[in-house]
Parts: C-alpha cells; sequence; structure tokens
C-alpha cells in the first residue's frame, strides 16, 4: 500500500498519481443506510460517444453508463428534475465508481436527509490504459466533448430533465476531480454548479530524474494486453501521454512519452503543461465567474491536498466565490460518505429545481 508520501510525489512526478485506489477505496467508510429512505432507480445504459470515434488507442466508442432516477421519477410523470454528472478516477470505470461512493445508498440517504431530488449520472471514461484524463486528444479519442455533448445530449433525449447549464451540476474525483476542473473550466455553457473532490493533475510537470527500469517496461508496450500487465506507475504514464502529448505519427501507441533514452522532452512536458489547470485557468476566469457555485474539497491526509489548495488560493486571487474544505481523511477514506453528506446536499442547494433560475 502506497504511503500519503509517496502519494504526493506520484502524484507530481506522472500527474496521475492517485495510488493503487483499488485497494484503497475498499477502506472507504460508508455512512449509515437512513432509515425508512426512500430507494431510486437504477439503469444500465450503453450510449454511443460520437466523440471518440476514430480514436487510435480503440477504445470502445459505445460507453456504458449508470443513471440513478429519484424515487418520484416513476410516479410524478410530468415532473422534470436537474442531473448531477459524476466523473470516476484513474484505473476505475462506471461500475467501480458505484461502489466507492456506495450508490444508490448514498444517493437515497442524501434525499431522505433533505436533498431535493435530481438525477445522478455516471459515465465510463476508462481507457486502454486505464484512464482518460477527461481530455481531447486524438489517440484516446475526444472524452472532454464526450462529457461535456454526447453524454448531456443523451441524457436530455432519454430522460425527463431540466434542459439548462444551470440545472446540470458536475462533479469528480481524482482523475474525474481534474475532469470536472478542465471540462468545468471550458464549458460554463453546459453547466451551472461545480464540485471538485481531491483533484489531481493540477500543476503542470516538471522533468524528474530519469528511471531506466520504466523506460525499459514502457518502450516493451506494444499491445493493450502489455499496458494491462504494467505496474501503477509506468501505466499511468501511458495514460498521461495519450490524452496529452498524443501523436499519430508514433505507432503502435501513438503517444510521446516526456523522458526519451533518458533524457527529458521539452516539447512534450510543454503539451504536459497546457494541460494542467493551475497553468491555464487564467484562460478561464470569465467562464468560472458564470457558475452559480463551485466547491473543492480534500482529506488532510490526501498527497493532493497540496495543489487543492493552489486552486482554492487561485480562485481567491480573482475573487471567485468559492467553498474550499480540508477535512480529516485520506484520499480515499471519507469519498462515500462527502457524496451522501456534502455533494448531492451542495446541489441541492446550488442547482435550479424549478426551469426558471438565474
Amino acid at each position: 500500500m502506497m504511503t500519503t508520501r509517496q502519494l504526493c510525489l506520484m502524484t507530481l512526478a506522472t500527474t496521475v498519481a492517485m495510488g493503487p485506489r483499488l485497494g484503497a477505496q475498499v477502506e472507504t467508510e460508508v455512512p449509515p443506510v437512513v432509515p425508512d429512505a426512500k430507494l431510486v432507480t437504477v439503469e444500465h445504459v450503453k450510449i454511443h460517444g460520437t466523440a471518440l470515434e476514430g480514436n487510435l488507442e480503440g477504445n470502445a466508442v459505445d460507453r456504458d453508463m449508470i443513471v440513478f432516477l429519484p424515487p418520484s421519477y416513476a410516479t410524478e410523470k410530468s415532473r422534470r428534475y436537474p442531473v448531477v454528472y459524476a466523473l470516476h478516477g484513474y484505473s476505475i470505470g462506471a461500475e467501480q465508481w458505484t461502489h466507492e461512493i456506495h450508490v444508490p445508498q448514498t444517493i437515497e440517504g442524501a434525499f431522505a436527509e433533505g436533498a431535493k431530488e435530481m438525477i445522478v449520472v455516471l459515465p465510463d471514461s476508462k481507457t486502454v490504459h486505464n484512464g482518460s484524463m477527461y481530455s481531447s486528444s486524438v489517440t484516446t479519442g475526444d472524452f472532454e466533448r464526450f462529457i461535456a455533448h454526447d453524454v448531456v445530449t443523451y441524457t436530455d433525449a432519454r430522460y425527463r430533465t431540466i434542459r439548462g447549464r444551470l440545472s446540470r451540476g458536475l462533479v469528480g474525483h481524482s482523475m474525474g476531480g481534474y475532469g470536472a476542473t478542465r471540462i468545468g473550466m471550458k464549458h460554463p455553457d453546459v453547466f451551472g454548479s461545480l464540485y471538485i473532490m481531491s483533484p489531481c493533475c493540477l500543476s503542470a510537470r516538471q522533468a524528474g530524474p530519469a528511471n531506466p527500469e520504466v523506460e525499459k517496461a514502457l518502450e516493451a508496450v506494444k499491445t493493450p494486453a502489455d499496458s494491462a500487465s504494467l505496474p501503477f506507475f509506468p501505466r499511468a504514464q501511458l495514460a498521461s501521454a495519450a490524452a496529452w502529448s498524443p501523436n499519430p505519427q508514433n505507432p503502435p501507441l501513438y503517444l510521446d512519452l516526456p523522458t526519451k533514452d533518458g533524457e527529458p522532452q521539452p516539447e512534450v512536458l510543454a503539451k504536459w503543461a497546457a494541460n494542467a489547470p493551475l497553468a491555464f485557468m487564467d484562460q478561464y476566469i470569465g467562464n468560472l465567474r458564470r457558475y452559480r457555485a463551485i466547491a473543492i474539497d480534500v482529506g488532510d491526509e490526501d498527497g493532493l491536498r497540496a495543489d487543492a489548495g493552489k486552486l482554492h488560493d487561485a480562485l481567491d486571487r480573482y475573487d471567485l466565490a468559492h467553498s474550499f474544505e480540508v477535512y480529516p481523511g485520506t484520499h480515499t477514506s471519507k469519498v462515500a460518505e462527502r457524496f451522501q453528506n456534502h455533494v448531492i446536499p451542495f446541489f441541492s442547494e446550488s442547482l435550479c429545481f424549478q426551469g426558471v433560475c438565474r
């Protein structure tokens, strides 16, 4: 199991290092079941990602998506609902995300404790190298547009949603927190409120010391099966490179890595920096001002705490209204509790439920 200090170092070294999440997430604290909570309806659907067509990695274009419909949805046939889109982290997909945030239990608990009813959507963005970074790349596919356009359009067409940006919320944890930050900055025309949970990958990567063993492992990767056998660190490198330094002229992986033959590649590092929200957010301040509410949270023992604090400080410098909370916990220990007792109530207060909000 990776220590908190190691997690912090990995975060800045690879810009996706969330730690060995599959093991850590099992230890997530689950809030008690709320007595008499009404059941939500769970639908598993398949959505076509037009934005993902033609991707060079061969990532699935038809993606799984899990939709949670509130208790009243089946009986109040004329009622429309706001929607919260929840983005999963690196190394998992939508299905495991449900276990990590313990839905539908935490959604039902939030409603039972007074949160207004809404639809919650979990799209799947897992790729050959275990994570899309919710970015735009010919190698992975345009997952930024997939979330901001394809997923939203499908949801509005299939379900009784309130079809306006002020009735759409975007939340994500870890890599999903990066996705919520990135997509939120660029698409205020689509979403009206943001909740950023323990975001990874906010800072521009710096060139670190060469690691011959990692370089050798990466050079040996020729197929998806090769990638699947890699340890966390090199596989995260591939995911980042596929998202941020794609190269359609460099088969079979169609990407450029930030080091080659033991030497940093400045052009590649520049591309990675261009995808770091703390580096590009100054371009999107006007967009961020359009949000009704923005929240950021992170555990006090989370290696990502420092960068989350930098995002908070950057928003403060521009006098952008938002909340920032450092709570007792690690990267994963409170994610389910936060989802029930903070995320859903936040959107209950910040989203438009009537269709006529400003």
